[in-house]
């Protein structure tokens, strides 16, 4: 990334008015509606679900074409499984105007890890207290995103069930569809051979299709290590293949799960070669591989496109310098904490529609992205982790804060998403009912309370 420095926000210029096209009404959308609209402009949320919340929005329904690759199959937009719980604590995740705290309610889930429905009752929260949802045309589904004379974007939509396209020119528009619908898959020699089942972790939700099975996943991430241990209590055998598995072996603590190297080569008699020389009949293999970023209704003349999952040129992931400001991203960077990243991005994007903050000249943000991708491509980085920010994330967040005129990360939540990263990496079966990060949630709590966020008997 670029070498990040502070510059004045402009304060010269009235702030101008715009209508504005939000894509998606989950976490990213919400937050970037919100900041919108805080900052004058009139927004349109198109959501094509009945309700807000993006993937956080549970579907126990599965696509007809279990790895996901299929062009006509009926698209289930949620890839959340039923056990699913946040692998990171609430106070940690919540946006930085709306802190993610207990709800006090009996059928809340209290939990400092909560499940997946209390995330989404979160963002239900939000969207009430900052009348979001009043934004958002709901069953709404976007057939494309276009140019046209002006310097403005034709959203063209129709209602879902209805045949009838619609037209609507705007003057900008913010892209908050998401990145976790178009399953990427692992390539296995011989695949095309084998008899077993092949599916995407996006179209798993409980473990028992798989009892008495014998279950291959491949990944190393959050979904693998979640799903593995799901479905070991009602598979047979439990097999998971990684690229980055330093421990070969039986995992600890089941007698069901082992851990391999990556997969060698899949066979016409139903068996699974890994690279560590082992060799399994398998009945299922699941790919838990992440996502694609996928725009199909985006259409730009080429000057934005997705070169091995890297969306691009992007100035600081969010603005196409040719195009700036008026398309814009939200929500790409991964391996971060997502709301308040969104929010500080949002709040950005926002600002500089309004005349309020200046971006650098298109030729100055194209030679940022430039050196961006010099930089990673020296360090090895190949492109489909161009998004990958990690413990970055919180200069990244702090630059977007510079720019914004706000404050920038707290330390508590530079600090617990550290300790918990790492108890995550020494305690993976119980880190989320396990903490010592105490120090931490006080600091957070008494934030929340100096902000005004949180009454005293709370």
């Amino acid at each position: 990334m670029a070498a990040m420095t502070m510059s004045n926000l402009s304060i010269t210029k009235p702030k101008i008015s715009h209508n504005v096209a939000v894509i998606g009404a989950g976490a990213a959308g919400l937050t970037a509606a919100r900041e919108l609209r805080l900052e004058g402009h009139n927004v349109v949320v198109f959501e094509r679900l009945s309700k807000i919340g993006g993937t956080w929005a549970y579907n126990p329904n599965t696509e007809s074409d279990p790895l996901g690759i299929d062009p006509n199959r009926k698209i289930i937009l949620s890839s959340l499984y039923d056990s699913l719980r946040t692998n990171l604590p609430r106070e940690s995740m919540g946006y930085r105007a709306y802190p993610f705290v207990e709800a006090g309610l009996k059928d809340r889930d209290q939990r400092r890890y909560p499940g997946h429905k209390e995330v989404l009752d979160y963002l239900e929260d939000y969207a009430r207290e900052f009348r979001v949802s009043e934004m958002v045309r709901f069953e709404t589904e976007v057939v494309r995103v276009g140019m046209v004379e002006g310097r403005k974007w034709e959203v063209k939509w129709r209602a879902l069930g209805k045949r009838i396209d619609v037209d609507e020119v705007f003057d900008a528009v913010v892209i908050c569809n998401g990145h976790y619908t178009e399953p990427r898959l692992a390539y296995i020699p011989g695949i095309d051979e084998w008899p077993g089942k092949q599916m995407h972790s996006h179209n798993y939700r409980v473990p028992e299709p798989f009892r008495d099975q014998v279950v291959i996943l491949i990944g190393s991430s959050a979904s693998a290590a979640d799903i593995s241990r799901d479905i070991a209590g009602v598979a047979k055998e439990v097999h998971v293949a990684s690229r980055s598995s330093a421990a070969l072996g039986k995992l600890p603590g089941y007698e069901n799960i082992w851990l391999h190297s990556m997969i060698g080569s899949a066979h016409q008699d139903g068996s699974v070669a890994f690279q560590d020389g082992n060799i399994v009949q398998a009945d299922v293999i699941m790919h838990c591989t992440g996502y694609k970023y996928h725009f199909p209704f985006l259409e730009t003349n080429g000057i934005v496109n997705v070169d091995d999952n890297r969306v691009g040129p992007l100035y600081q992931h969010v603005f196409p310098p040719a195009l700036a400001p008026w398309l814009s991203f939200v929500g790409l960077p991964w391996k971060v904490i997502p709301f308040p990243l969104c929010e500080y991005q949002s709040k950005w994007i926002a600002g500089v529609l309004s005349g309020r903050i200046l971006l650098p000249s298109k030729e100055k943000m194209m030679e940022s992205v430039k050196a961006f991708y010099t930089k990673l491509g020296a360090s090895g980085m190949p492109k489909h982790y161009a998004h990958n920010m990690g413990t970055y994330q919180f200069e990244y967040n702090d630059w977007l804060a510079g720019r914004c005129g706000c404050a920038g990360t707290e330390e508590w939540r530079k600090q617990m998403y550290a300790a918990s990263s790492e108890s995550k990496r020494i305690k993976p079966e119980t880190y989320r009912d396990e903490w010592e990060d105490h120090e931490w949630i006080s600091q957070a709590h008494e934030d929340f309370k100096q902000c005004g966020h949180l009454s005293e008997s709370k």
